[in-house]
């Protein structure tokens, strides 16, 4: 006779899901202070010896969560990320309080803005190279427009930019936006075709507009949702409704694409926040229905990915935002589980 030990056993065996390749996944568990992630790599993405079958091992590990302010008020929706490399500050946009969070480069929460100091519908946010702040800010009850509010670097109102000079501008709005050395501005918006390219004034100069096609169907203007620059001044264009990334120099000459549309491991879904990580010369983006980030090389080859749908450390609710802060730590606005993820991918 079959001991009962042994038929649970056959049952747990057959039922356990087995982990798939090319993804890291975090081993979850109850009262987890860090949760480790593990992944299988195929010869073909790492490289290994004509007829190995043995995954290259890769970890990622949840380091920290920042979930409160320095008062311990809880974050509410937290959308998007910044990190100031001179200062070595980590930004917050806290969506559901309508406020910005600024922390130190080891997690300390040290101070925030919002509405009493010019901030009303905060989104996508970048600090240029004189330490100058700039939000991008849907409309609202006091603005009925989209703007750009500048601050000093002691985080003063200084000024709003609106958005003139191209087609439709008085319905864009901006969602995220990146500022080269020369202080350039690129602004991706909202189901906007192309990013818009304004002056270190705030001028509108030209739009930077990658065409590509979906499948099979006709060559467009490619709609962006977020825009990056790596120490080189190399532009990353990022497309939520292709799914895709364009590569663009300095010069802003086309360089390549990559990514691909789908809901399947190494494909993106609805990919949302772009970033650089210059130290590896790793790319990544992060996928908001997938619940995952994807990591590329510097040519655009997809090595792995690693999250899931899930609440313990190292697994996701509906990300939003990615980042790598000046110790190469990789941040994810993990919006739905109101916290933001310090991972070490290793």
């Amino acid at each position: 006779m079959v001991s009962l030990s042994v038929i649970l056993a056959l049952v747990v065996a057959i039922w356990s899901p087995w982990p798939p390749v090319h993804s890291l996944f975090a081993e979850q568990g109850v009262g987890d202070t860090q949760s480790e992630s593990v992944a299988g790599d195929t010869q073909e993405k790492t490289g290994l010896p004509a007829g190995s079958d043995q995954p290259v091992r890769k970890k990622t590990t949840c380091l920290y969560v920042i979930q409160e302010d320095y008062e311990g008020l809880r974050l509410s929706y937290p959308s998007k990320l910044f990190v100031d490399a001179v200062k070595r500050e980590i930004y917050v946009t806290d969506s559901g309080h309508s406020r910005i969070l600024v922390y130190t480069h080891d997690f300390y929460p040290l101070l925030s803005i919002g509405k009493s100091d010019g901030i009303e519908t905060p989104v996508g946010l970048a600090v240029d190279a004189k330490g100058y702040l700039f939000v991008a800010q849907s409309p609202g009850k006091k603005h009925p427009r989209a703007r750009i509010s500048v601050f000093s670097p002691s985080l003063r109102w200084k000024r709003d930019i609106f958005f003139a000079g191209f087609e439709n501008a008085d319905s864009f709005r901006a969602q995220n936006i990146a500022i080269n050395k020369a202080g350039i501005l690129y602004v991706a918006g909202s189901g906007h075709a192309g990013v818009v390219v304004l002056n270190t004034d705030g001028t509108f100069s030209h739009l930077l507009c990658p065409m590509d096609s979906l499948g099979k169907g006709e060559e467009q203007k490619a709609t962006l949702c977020d825009v990056d620059i790596d120490k080189a001044g190399k532009i990353y264009l990022l497309s939520e409704d292709m799914g895709r990334v364009y590569a663009y120099d300095e010069k802003e000459q086309f360089l390549f694409k990559f990514g691909k549309k789908g809901g399947s491991s190494g494909k993106l879904s609805r990919p949302r926040g772009i970033a650089v990580d210059n130290g590896p010369k790793r790319i990544y983006v992060i996928d908001y229905m997938r619940h995952t980030a994807s990591a590329y090389s510097a040519d655009g080859r997809f090595l792995f990915e690693f999250g899931g749908k899930g609440w313990g450390r190292g697994w996701f609710q509906y990300p939003s935002d990615i980042t790598v802060d000046t110790s190469g730590n990789v941040l994810v606005a993990d919006t739905f589980n109101n916290r933001v993820q310090v991972l070490s991918v290793k």
